[in-house]
């Protein structure tokens, strides 16, 4: 398991990318052992709200091979109107590993932060589990109109989705064993 922790657009972070290199791999510590599945090679990106969705339309679209520039242009769009209410993502690379998306905006301490991170890393877990990451390129693919579900398996594919951010949710609690006063 690699682990690369590393900012896109960010100047002037210096202080909140070493904490970030810290509380990262004290995370990805306490959601391993916590967390059924193995954990990916993982490569967290801090980044602003504004280039936010550059960063991950731009591996969504090599994790499904999207390259239809109209298709391109519809997601970046989408995602840059929704980056002002998004505090992280993770999302699956075509390589095999994960990449967890923060923005720095929505963190304004160490506790909410780590919050996010195991959130996020309990994500980066359930893509390790059986059919997870290939459900989850196929949700990709159907999003972005490269490859279509029927609606029986886009209706599993939402309920599988629920059931795991239900489950990333539940785990929050985890934060308070980085930072002790993230109380989830």
């Amino acid at each position: 398991m690699k682990l690369d922790v590393s900012t896109h657009k960010l100047f002037g972070y210096g202080s909140t990318l070493r904490t970030a290199k810290r509380l990262t791999e004290e995370a990805v510590r306490v959601v391993d052992r916590a967390v059924a599945g193995r954990m990916p090679d993982v490569k967290v990106i801090l980044t602003a709200e504004r280039n936010l969705a550059e960063v991950t339309t731009a591996a969504e679209w090599e994790t499904a091979g999207c390259t239809d520039k109209r298709i391109q242009s519809r997601s970046l769009r989408e995602a840059k109107r929704h980056a002002r209410d998004v505090a992280g993502r993770a999302i699956p690379l075509a390589n095999g590993g994960v990449l967890i998306v923060i923005n720095v905006d929505q963190h304004p301490n160490e506790a909410t932060f780590a919050i996010t991170l195991v959130h996020e890393l309990v994500h980066a877990m359930q893509n390790s589990r059986k059919d997870g990451r290939e459900r989850l390129i196929a949700g990709l693919r159907h999003d972005l109109g490269v490859e279509r579900l029927s609606r029986r398996a886009s209706r599993e594919l939402d309920r599988q989705l629920e059931a795991d951010e239900k489950e990333a949710y539940g785990r929050e609690y985890l934060a308070s064993r980085i930072v002790p006063s993230a109380a989830a």
